[in-house]
């Protein structure tokens, strides 16, 4: 299957980008003494002219007792941190270890054997920052800070796939130089386990507040590294993008700390609100039990306690029993933030009603063809009542098979239609392929971006708000400009084409003035979604306003009950 072979290729190459950047020119090692905690922080210069720090404590090692629990702050002086070697990396769901699942449960056993946890340099000691910075920068600097969360769906991701080199060098030879933050959080059923017995303990989505906790740590140490603290802007991709709105949202959409806001702006590329069903709702139960059930812990009195207890290897194999997001459930995710009460109090498209989210100014946007990698692997799917089937017993559990079947009939089942789009009768996988990938990018990315920030003008029309659509990729066999490119185009910037270009350009301007359009130059006025609802589209060559109303009888059906379509 080339397309698979060729995603692969792609999520991979910025590991390999990384290598280069780690090397040191024949400086100084730069040094900065933080005091909460206390710190010598010591790191590494690369050739571009970059300061590295790797590798940051922000908590306690979420280990042993304090495994499955709310993140802790460090309250002890760390000495000396060398914050030269590549971070490790939170326990990763790359594949399910359920038997059922064949080749995935035999991949999975493999690869988390302990000899293998060491070579990718996975541990449950991982809650960690990396910082990059313009070379000299001094205490008194006060540049903007750019507050990295990656994304992985809420499963696989760590901060050394995501160097933040090149875009801090951008940053600075287009005159808007940055400071940028990566953290690394807790994934899959280490950070998002879901359940009764979890909404019990307290200790619900731990992901969201490991990045919380995080992003504090930037608050109290982030202007000895020459930032300044209130001017933050938080930006994720995917499930980091996700991340992104959730930080805007939980506690009722509080976002200060110490009297001063978090951050100030917010950049959300393929990803928003996710409507979700409760922690211990049917789903998450289910995910809860089965995990506890692989675990071996069913007979115990306490099974979460039982879950803390086991060994590593043993809990991570348990906790990657259930189905993942690179298999045939796709974006139907075990692991996901699910409201709690208190951290996450309701599901998000509720809160944004409430405006009960920070108002703070953002940019929120997503690729042409969202939906094409996550549809790969469902070839058996082959009529319309197939995919009613596969959305109603692994999707929407609220809604009625009418509302599921009436939401489909929406996308035509012909194969000049779906996605990738623009693309006539080429490239269907499968006979329901395109139709399916059209669907699922939508239901999970493209019109919950518009329900958002239609229901954001609404409940706060003061706040501004840029919205884009990305399809600089088209032409790609079978995925288009596909869910994750825009690391590639955007974050990397290695394609030197319009898109990575323009997009540097609005994206600086923005964390500096929050307005894309201030600093851009050249580049055409990027208007507020609020005005007309126009998105930018972004093209290999060019830039151009597209209305945000294709596909708008499925955006209609979808937000005739938006409960009814809560994952």
């Amino acid at each position: 299957m080339p397309s698979i072979w060729t995603l692969i290729l792609l999520s991979t190459l910025p590991l390999v980008w990384a290598v280069p950047a780690q090397k040191k020119a024949p400086t100084t090692n730069p040094t900065v003494i933080i005091s909460e905690p206390e710190a010598t922080v010591i790191g590494s210069t690369d050739l571009n002219k970059i300061d590295k720090f790797n590798g940051i404590p922000f908590a306690l090692p979420p280990t042993a007792l304090l495994r499955l629990k709310p993140p802790q702050p460090i309250q002890t002086s760390l000495g000396t941190i060398q914050a030269t070697s590549i971070a490790k990396s939170c326990p990763q769901f790359l594949f399910s270890t359920d038997k059922k699942d064949i080749p995935s449960s035999i991949i999975a056993t493999l690869t988390n054997i302990p000899i293998f946890q060491e070579v990718t340099n996975a541990a449950e000691d991982c809650l960690t920052l990396d910082i990059r910075r313009p070379s000299g920068t001094q205490p008194d600097a006060k540049l903007p800070v750019l507050v990295w969360i990656f994304g992985g769906g809420f499963e696989q991701g760590a901060t050394a796939i995501y160097d933040g080199s090149n875009f801090v060098a951008s940053s600075v030879k287009l005159g808007m130089p940055v400071i940028f933050v990566a953290m690394n959080y807790r994934l899959g059923g280490f950070g998002f386990l879901p359940g009764a017995e979890i909404l019990k303990d307290g200790s619900a989505n731990l992901g969201l507040m490991d990045q919380r906790l995080a992003l504090q740590w930037v608050a109290d140490n982030i202007a000895a590294f020459g930032g300044d603290p209130s001017k933050v802007t938080i930006w994720g991709e995917s499930a980091g993008a996700i991340s992104v709105f959730d930080q805007m949202a939980i506690y009722d959409g509080n976002n200060t700390y110490n009297g001063a806001p978090l951050f100030r702006s917010a950049i959300m590329n393929s990803g928003s609100i996710v409507p979700a069903n409760p922690i211990d709702g049917t789903k998450g139960q289910v995910v809860y039990d089965t995990v506890v059930s692989n675990a071996g812990c069913s007979g115990a009195s306490d099974t979460l306690e039982c879950l803390r207890g086991l060994d590593y290897t043993k809990f991570l194999n348990a906790a990657n029993s259930v189905p993942g997001i690179l298999g045939y459930n796709s974006v139907a995710e075990s692991y996901l933030p699910r409201p709690d009460g208190t951290v996450l109090t309701e599901s998000p498209e509720q809160l944004v009603i409430q405006g009960k989210y920070a108002s703070v100014p953002f940019i929120v946007g997503d690729q042409e063809d969202e939906g094409t990698v996550f549809s790969l692997f469902q070839n058996n799917l082959t009529t319309t009542d197939h995919i009613v089937d596969f959305l109603q017993n692994l999707f929407f559990f609220d809604a009625s098979r009418q509302q599921i079947t009436d939401l489909v009939a929406t996308y035509q089942d012909i194969k000049t239609d779906g996605s990738p789009f623009r693309t006539g009768s080429l490239y269907n996988w499968y006979p329901q392929y395109k139709r399916l990938a059209a669907i699922l990018g939508d239901i999970s990315f493209t019109l919950t971006r518009r329900a958002f920030l239609s229901v954001a003008q609404k409940a706060k029309p003061d706040v501004p708000s840029w919205s884009y659509l990305s399809s600089y990729d088209h032409g790609i066999p079978f995925l288009g400009t596909f869910h994750g490119s825009d690391v590639v185009q955007v974050f990397y910037g290695i394609l030197s084409n319009y898109g990575s270009k323009s997009l540097h350009s609005y994206y600086l301007s923005f964390v500096y003035e929050q307005d894309p359009n201030a600093k851009a130059g050249d580049y055409m006025d990027w208007p507020q979604w609020g005005n007309n609802q126009s998105l930018m589209n972004f093209f290999i060559d060019r830039g151009a306003l597209l209305p945000d109303d294709f596909r708008q009888d499925s955006f209609n059906q979808i937000m005739a009950d938006p409960a009814a379509f809560h994952f």
